[in-house]
């Protein structure tokens, strides 16, 4: 695979990585999207040991995407659109710290970007809470097992996939249709 400049990956937490993970597959521009763990203290943990929040890491999605495409402004738009960052270690009913709302930066561009997000008033009146989401440098990336990658897009019918995603993808039809890949590619 050729190194395109305009190639860039960033890592994000939200809640549970299915969600994430359906919602930016469906993004132009997004060139891949793999579910894992980030921001722990162990090496090579499973699904189980992050569960049990011992580890310390999030539920995350690495995503590479073509800034030529889609920004990183885009990217992190439709983050805090389609979770809640005020909900310090939970998203709905999913609660503990590898829920937590985190952004883990690949470069130094990034990094000043999401800080100088994080710190505009009028980004941050969006809310009526504080915003909670961990900024930090990544670390450490393990993927996830296999049976969680294109969750959401192997398991269309199972309930989570539709109380708690199908209604993201819902509202991501809704108010980002303009940034969604053509139709055909993203029907589950």
């Amino acid at each position: 695979m050729g190194m395109n400049i305009t190639n860039e990956t960033v890592t994000l937490g939200g809640g549970c990585f299915w969600c994430l993970e359906a919602v930016y597959e469906q993004i132009n521009g997004v060139n891949w999207v793999q579910s894992g763990y980030s921001g722990g203290h162990t090496d090579n943990p499973t699904y189980e040991a992050v569960c049990s929040g011992m580890t310390g890491h999030a539920e995350v999605v690495r995503l590479n995407f073509d800034n030529g495409l889609v920004s990183l402004e885009d990217i992190l738009e439709i983050f805090f659109d389609i979770h809640d960052p005020t909900t310090l270690n939970r998203q709905g009913y999913d609660v503990g710290t590898q829920y937590r709302s985190a952004i883990f930066y690949h470069n130094e561009t990034q990094g000043e970007f999401v800080y100088r997000l994080l710190s505009d008033e009028s980004f941050l009146k969006k809310w009526n809470s504080p915003v909670t989401t961990q900024v930090a440098a990544v670390d450490s990336f393990y993927p996830a097992e296999d049976y969680h990658q294109e969750y959401y897009r192997r398991n269309f019918n199972q309930p989570y996939c539709q109380v708690v995603i199908s209604p993201k993808m819902l509202k991501l039809k809704e108010r980002y249709s303009h940034k969604m890949k053509a139709p055909s590619l993203v029907n589950p």
